[in-house]
């Protein structure tokens, strides 16, 4: 008998086309597209992680949610994140999270996981762009924009 395995994949939802796909120049771009995104029902209440995923001219093949967690914390698994990057063939990366608070200033634990995340992407040849935190106002801090990258 010959054994068989499971096949994982990723898929686009929308069917939108490359060439319509939405080239970052910034960290205002990112933001823009990222709060248009955002559930405005829950970025007061939850903290959500999302990445978006790149190609090699900066347009925008897609964001994908690692995680929901409560009013203070969500918990982001380093091996799903590159799991998706690398299934879906990303050469970049912006990380974003909302703070239901309003604080727009990154915590220690963002900066060590942005950190730790910038660490494990070298070795894959992955660029991290930013890092966006957002208020639920739509205002947003940029690590990158703010020399923390």
């Amino acid at each position: 008998m010959k054994a068989q395995v499971n096949e994982i994949k990723i898929s686009y939802k929308g069917g939108l086309k490359s060439s319509m796909w939405q080239k970052i120049s910034s960290s205002q771009d990112a933001a823009e597209l990222l709060y248009e995104d955002w559930d405005k029902d829950t970025i007061g209440v939850q903290e959500t992680f999302k990445v978006v995923l790149l190609n090699n001219s900066n347009k925008v093949k897609g964001v994908y949610q690692l995680s929901q967690g409560g009013i203070t914390s969500t918990q982001i698994d380093l091996r799903i994140l590159f799991a998706v990057i690398l299934k879906s063939l990303s050469v970049a990366i912006i990380l974003t999270h909302n703070h239901p608070s309003g604080k727009l200033q990154p915590s220690d634990a963002d900066k060590s996981l942005t950190n730790k995340i910038k660490n494990a992407s070298k070795l894959f040849d992955i660029t991290i762009l930013d890092h966006l935190i957002f208020a639920p106002n739509g205002d947003y801090y940029s690590f990158s924009d703010n020399g923390i990258l």
